[in-house]
C-alpha cells in the first residue's frame, strides 16, 4: 500500500560473484565521467506512447513548460498536437475513449484526488468531466465499442469506497451503475463492458461476487482470507468462466481458468517453480490466450500462442540487446507500439507493422544518457541470518575496483512490492557519483510465494530490517562495502526503514536519507486516506494492531528511538501527501534537532508523495548529493551550499 512507485513486477534473482575482487586499496581503472544531475532527473523526451483504437493516431506525452502533457500525430506524419496546457504539474495519465477523443487524469499538488477530463484529437471539446472537490476518479473499463461512454469510479458519494458510473465523455453527465454497499473493493466487467464481478472485503477476508447479467443480484461464489487469493483477471471469450491468478492450496501465485458460476478452479494455466505468475497475456482480436509474462532476475515471458510467439521473436530479431516489450495495438492488431528496455537507459519506443516488417524508431525516451557510462545492474543472493535465500541487486560504480566501496542501501518501498532488474536513474546516479547500490528484497516483498510474503507480517523493524542488515553484512564481508562509508536511503517504507536502520543499527550507518517515510506507525494508522479503510484490519494483520500490538509498534517506531540515531539525516517531504503525512517527517526532525543531531530538511508545498515537478527532483537529488558527498566522500558538482 504504502508505495513510491507505480508500477512494479516480479522477479527471483541468481547468485552473482564479483569479478576482480582483491585486497588493497579502491582504485578506479578509467574515472568516469561526472554526468550532469539534471540529465538523471530531468523529464523524458518523449514517453508513454499509445496507438489509437483504429490505428490512425499515435498520442505520447512530451515536456511543455516543464511538465508532461499530452500530445497527438497522425500515423506517418511528424506534424503534432499538444491537447494539455499542464503547468502547474504534470498530466498523470490518459487513455484513449474512442479514436477520436482522450480522457486524462490529474490531481493538484500530489493530493491524489485525481479528476477525470476529456479533449478531441484536434484540440476541441475540452471538458472536466468530473469537478468534484476531494473526490478521486478512475477508469473501471473505457467500453471500446461504445464511443460515447465509459465507466468509472468514484469515492463521491462516500469517501471510503467507490461507486461506478456510466460517464457521457462529452457531457460528463453520469449514470450511476452500481451503488457500493461498503466493502467492495474492485469491480470487473465482461468483454463486453457489462458489470460482473466484484471483490469485496472486511480487511481480513475476500469475497468473490458474481452476477449471470447485470439485472442479477450479486451473489457469493468464494470466500477466502487475504493470505489466499483469488484474483480475477478478466473473462474469457465466452463471458462465462473468469482466468484468476491464485495461490489457493499452494505457495507460488498461479494463473488458472475458473469457473465462476460453480466457484471452483478449473484449467492450470500456467505456474512457474519459482516465482509468483499473474500476468496473463491475450488477443482480443483474434481471441486467444497469447501467454504469461511473470518475472525471475529479469522479466520473462511464456508464449502459448504460435503468432504471437512469431511477433516477439521478429522484434528482438530486429532490436538486439534489449528486452522488448509490446505496450499496445490497434483493436485490429495490425499495428503495435513497442518499447525497449535496459538496465542502463529509459530506452526506446517503435512502431511496427507485422504484415509488412515496417518499424518505425518513434524516440528514444533518454537520448543525453550514454549507455557506455551506465554502471551495471547485477542480480544478487545471499542467505539471511535465519537461514532465508534472500534475492535483490548490486550496482558497483563504472570503472571502479569492487573493493572497499562507499555503499548506499535502497530499501524498496510498499513494502509489499519489490524490486526489479531495469533502469532506475537514481542507482545509476548514485553509482556515477562512485557509490555502490544494494538493492534487497527482504522478506515480505512480492513476488517470491505466500510464505515469504507473510515472513514479513509484523516485522517492521525486526526481522524485515535484520534482512537489510544481513545484505550490508554481506556486502562488507565479500570485501565490497567500505564498513565506515555506508548510507541508508529509502521512499515510503524505504524512508521507514531508512530512520529504522539508524535507530536500530546506529552502528552500521554513516548517515541516512529518510524520503516521505513513516516514523511513527501509530500516526500513520490514524491518518491512513479514506479510501484504505477496507483494508484497515488487513493493514492491522500485517504491520500490528495499534491497541493489541501496542508494545510492539512502539517498539518498532523509530520516532521513540531517536535517542539512538546518531548519525547526520536527510529528510525530504511532500506537504500535501495522503499516503504518509507531513507530521511523520516533523516528528522526527523534532525530535532529533531537540537532542541536537544534525538533521536538514527539504518540504515541498507543491507535492505529495514523492517530487514530481522537475524542478523539485533537481532540488531533493543536489541535496541528496551534497548530503552524501558529505559523508561518505563521493563525488559531487560544484554546487552552493545546501
Amino acid at each position: 500500500m504504502i508505495t513510491q512507485k507505480l508500477t512494479a513486477f516480479l522477479a527471483l534473482a541468481a547468485l552473482f560473484v564479483v569479478p576482480g575482487v582483491s585486497s588493497g586499496t579502491n582504485t578506479a581503472d578509467v574515472q568516469p565521467r561526472l554526468i550532469p544531475l539534471t540529465d538523471f532527473f530531468r523529464n523524458p523526451e518523449t514517453a508513454n506512447y499509445t496507438i489509437s483504437p483504429d490505428g490512425e493516431h499515435i498520442a505520447f506525452m512530451k515536456p511543455w513548460e516543464n511538465r508532461l502533457n499530452v500530445y497527438v500525430r497522425k500515423v506517418g506524419e511528424q506534424a503534432e498536437t499538444r491537447l494539455t496546457g499542464a503547468r502547474d504539474r504534470d498530466i498523470a495519465g490518459y487513455a484513449w475513449a474512442n479514436k477520436n477523443r482522450i480522457v486524462y487524469v490529474q490531481d493538484t499538488g500530489g493530493d491524489e484526488n485525481y479528476r477525470l477530463y476529456a479533449i478531441d484529437l484536434d484540440g476541441s471539446g475540452y471538458k472536466e468531466l468530473t469537478p468534484f472537490e476531494g473526490v478521486r476518479a478512475g477508469i473501471v473499463d473505457p467500453l471500446e465499442d461504445n464511443d460515447a461512454e465509459m465507466l468509472i469510479r468514484l469515492n463521491r458519494r462516500d469517501p471510503k469506497v467507490f461507486d461506478v458510473y456510466r460517464i457521457d465523455i462529452a457531457t460528463g453527465a453520469l449514470e450511476l451503475v452500481a451503488e457500493n454497499p461498503g466493502n467492495i473493493s474492485e469491480w470487473l466487467t465482461d468483454n463486453e463492458g457489462r458489470l460482473r464481478v466484484a471483490v469485496t472485503t472486511d480487511g481480513v477476508q475476500s469475497s468473490l461476487l458474481y452476477r449471470e447479467t447485470e439485472k442479477d443480484p450479486f451473489r457469493t461464489v468464494a470466500t477466502t482470507d487475504f493470505k489466499n487469493t483469488l484474483d480475477p483477471l478478466f473473462f474469457s471469450f465466452d463471458h462465462q468462466r473468469l482466468y484468476v491468478a491464485s495461490n489457493l492450496g499452494r505457495d507460488k501465485t498461479a494463473v488458472y481458468l475458473y469457473d465462476v458460476g460453480a466457484g471452483r478452479l478449473l484449467d492450470l494455466v500456467y505456474e512457474h517453480p519459482e516465482v509468483d505468475v499473474s500476468g496473463l497475456l491475450r488477443s482480443k482480436a483474434r481471441k486467444v490466450i497469447t501467454g504469461v509474462a511473470f518475472t525471475t532476475d529479469k522479466p520473462q515471458y511464456r508464449f502459448f500462442d504460435p503468432e504471437r510467439r512469431r511477433l516477439q521473436e521478429a522484434l528482438e530479431a530486429r532490436l538486439p540487446g534489449r528486452r522488448v516489450v509490446v505496450t499496445g495495438m490497434s483493436r485490429d492488431e495490425r499495428r503495435v507500439i513497442v518499447r525497449t528496455f535496459s538496465d542502463k537507459s529509459l530506452g526506446a519506443c517503435y512502431l511496427y507493422e507485422p504484415s509488412s516488417g515496417r518499424l518505425e524508431k518513434l524516440a528514444e525516451l533518454s537520448p543525453w544518457l550514454n549507455e557506455a557510462e551506465m554502471a551495471d545492474v547485477q542480480p544478487i543472493r545471499f542467505t539471511s541470518r535465519d537461514g532465508l535465500t534472500l534475492h535483490g541487486y548490486l550496482t558497483l560504480p563504472k570503472g571502479a575496483m569492487p573493493v572497499n566501496l562507499p555503499i548506499v542501501v535502497n530499501p524498496h518501498g510498499g513494502p509489499w512490492s519489490r524490486d526489479v532488474w531495469g533502469f532506475d536513474p537514481e542507482t545509476q546516479f548514485i553509482a556515477n557519483r562512485g557509490m555502490g547500490v544494494l538493492q534487497i528484497n527482504f522478506r515480505g516483498s512480492t513476488g517470491y510465494g505466500k510464505a515469504f510474503w507473510a515472513a514479513g507480517f509484523k516485522q517492521w523493524g525486526g526481522k524485515m530490517q535484520d534482512d537489510i542488515s544481513d545484505g550490508v553484512q554481506w556486502l562488507v564481508q565479500q570485501g565490497i562495502a567500505d564498513p565506515k562509508r555506508i548510507a541508508i536511503y529509502g521512499a515510503s517504507y524505504g524512508g521507514y526503514a531508512a530512520l529504522a536502520g539508524l535507530a536500530f543499527t546506529p552502528e552500521m550507518y554513516a548517515c541516512g536519507i529518510d524520503y516521505v517515510g513513516v516514523s511513527n506507525i501509530f500516526t500513520l494508522l490514524e491518518t491512513l486516506p479514506p479510501y484504505w479503510e477496507l483494508g484497515r484490519q488487513m493493514m492491522y494483520e500485517m504491520v500490528g494492531d495499534p491497541v493489541k500490538d501496542r508494545e510492539l509498534l512502539k517498539q518498532v517506531s523509530p520516532v521513540f528511538h531517536a535517542d539512538r540515531i546518531r548519525a547526520p539525516l536527510l529528510v525530504a517531504q511532500g506537504a500535501n501527501d495522503p499516503r504518509v503525512k507531513k507530521t511523520e517527517s516533523d516528528q522526527i526532525v523534532q525530535a532529533l534537532r531537540q537532542r541536537g543531531v544534525a538533521v536538514e530538511y527539504l518540504v515541498k508545498d507543491d507535492e505529495g508523495h514523492g517530487f514530481h515537478n522537475e524542478e523539485n527532483r533537481f532540488h531533493f537529488y543536489r541535496r541528496m548529493e551534497s548530503f552524501l558527498a558529505r559523508h561518505l566522500g563521493s563525488r559531487a558538482e560544484s554546487l552552493p551550499p545546501a
